[in-house]
């Protein structure tokens, strides 16, 4: 992997992070993406180059319709090609289906659907023959969660477009994979703070624990590395067994 080039979206904390940290591990260049957390994308910029990795911090808010623009503008001031595109951003609005809003299933689906989107569509010209799209998807795709609906409806938009590009790139050698965590300790479940709310999740799993997000890191790597060259078009469960 050495001498490739990655972009993370949401690069800079929970999974993005770990996601990150790995790639740079393996000897990759990390474009760390992050929407407001200055402190964090610093962090993590200089924790990748305290392991001897190389990577840099671009910021762009992913609700704003030009941000796939000027994440392209930032990362092109930095490198002249790209090898690996991990979409992982995300956010999330809880709460009954009856009670979610139309402003938050926009915000949902600017952020989760239409920025890959955006940004697989302007990044193809940059990115490498034989390189890899990575989509993070979600075990609530396979597992009902009526608590989730919308959330879960983006994850799904991410599954389709997975599929229907590793048709079309599969000529040029790209390969194109979900990645589907399950409930994993990051600050986008601080539920799991409640010992009560933290068993309950890790009852789902057949391992009978929480996921962390290196494990999920740890899968994408293998995703991104020559390995799976064989591999696309594939939805790869990382929810542990979660509900098996």
């Amino acid at each position: 992997m050495t001498g490739k080039t990655a972009l993370v979206t949401g690069g800079s904390r929970g999974i993005g992070r770990a996601i990150s940290l790995r790639l740079a591990r393996d000897g990759v260049r990390v474009a760390v993406h992050y929407g407001r957390d200055d402190q964090a994308a610093k962090q993590t910029v200089a924790d990748i180059e305290a392991l001897g990795g190389e990577a840099f911090a671009i910021k762009a808010d992913l609700e704003e319709a030009d941000s796939a623009d000027r994440l392209w503008q930032a990362f092109d001031a930095e490198a002249s090609g790209l090898d690996i595109l991990v979409n992982n951003a995300a956010i999330i609005a809880p709460g009954p289906f009856a009670e979610q809003t139309q402003e938050q299933l926009a915000r949902l689906f600017a952020v989760n659907v239409q920025a890959p989107f955006l940004l697989v569509q302007q990044g193809l010209s940059r990115l490498r023959e034989g390189g890899r799209i990575i989509n993070i998807s979600s075990g609530v795709t396979r597992i009902a969660w009526p608590n989730d609906v919308a959330y879960s409806m983006t994850k799904g938009a991410l599954n389709t477009m997975t599929l229907a590009l590793a048709k079309e790139l599969g000529p040029r050698g790209i390969t194109v994979n979900s990645v589907a965590p399950g409930i994993i300790e990051t600050d986008m479940n601080p539920w799991l703070a409640d010992p009560v709310a933290a068993d309950a999740a890790a009852a789902y799993s057949v391992f009978g624990r929480v996921g962390r997000p290196a494990d999920v890191a740890d899968v994408v790597a293998f995703v991104a590395s020559e390995d799976a060259r064989w591999m696309t078009g594939q939805y790869v469960d990382a929810t542990g067994g979660s509900q098996l």
